[in-house]
């Protein structure tokens, strides 16, 4: 299979309403891959807290519609990064969004762990409860956002709900860029999964984006890696990688605390 990670330039410089339509064009021209993934809070901007509550949305709000009808237009599975979500009584989310390539939601999944430490996000969004993965042609896919990286119980979690796949869109500050590739690496190999981690470029609320989006497979091997501008990151991954690897080092059978994998 083929996945394709938009490392998207965010900045000031560029509404929300022109990146949409820039990100929907870049989604259509991968016709022919089978995953695409954009980054965390392309569309309002991750750090741009401010105007969050102007630019919150619905699930089926202006990101979902144009994000839906690139992934129809272009065949493709999508994981449309995240947006910032109003929920039904108000609450805010930050909410990723996975479409079939009919176009139709196949899921979405609201961030567990906020960043922020009393401030930003922590502050301002309410925080999800829900375990998620979404069933897909090539394998299970399992989600998580971001900060989520650095807390192994959720990957753990997504590996026992069948995940062969964890993709990560985030919008991850450049000064901690060497947590990020560790954190990215070490979560695939826990897991014995494909780890594909879509991060933001540019500069979001004065933050400037680490980018560097990855694509890891289950031994941990680095398969693509983007630089720090924006670019589109592509490569050819063989899902069978995931059963060969849990069989040539068959670390997962040998867990003792938690609840152990199945055999498949």
């Amino acid at each position: 299979m083929r996945a394709t990670l938009i490392q998207l330039r965010v900045d000031a410089t560029e509404d929300a309403r022109t990146r949409r339509h820039r990100a929907a064009e870049l989604v259509r021209t991968r016709a022919g891959d089978d995953l695409v993934v954009l980054p965390e809070g392309w569309a309002a901007g991750a750090w741009n807290h401010a105007t969050w509550p102007r630019d919150a949305e619905p699930l089926d709000g202006p990101t979902a519609r144009a994000m839906s009808g690139a992934a129809r237009d272009a065949g493709v599975w999508l994981h449309a990064g995240t947006i910032v979500e109003r929920g039904p009584d108000g609450t805010l989310y930050n909410t990723a969004l996975v479409f079939g390539p009919d176009g139709v939601r196949r899921g979405h999944y609201r961030k567990i762990h906020r960043y922020g430490f009393d401030t930003g996000e922590a502050a301002l969004m309410g925080a999800g409860e829900r375990i998620v993965t979404v069933p897909a042609d090539f394998g299970t896919v399992g989600l998580a956002t971001c900060y989520d990286l650095r807390f192994p119980e959720l990957f753990r979690a997504l590996l026992d709900a069948g995940a062969r796949f964890l993709v990560v869109p985030a919008a991850w500050p450049a000064g901690r860029l060497a947590h990020l590739r560790l954190f990215v690496r070490t979560r695939a190999v826990e897991e014995q999964c494909f780890v594909l981690a879509c991060v933001a470029a540019g500069e979001h609320g004065g933050v400037r984006q680490a980018g560097h989006s990855m694509i890891v497979d289950p031994w941990g091997e680095v398969l693509a890696e983007a630089g720090e501008g924006e670019e589109v990151l592509t490569a050819d991954i063989d899902p069978s990688a995931v059963d060969r690897v849990r069989a040539e080092l068959p670390v997962l059978r040998d867990r003792v605390l938690g609840i152990p994998v199945p055999e498949r």
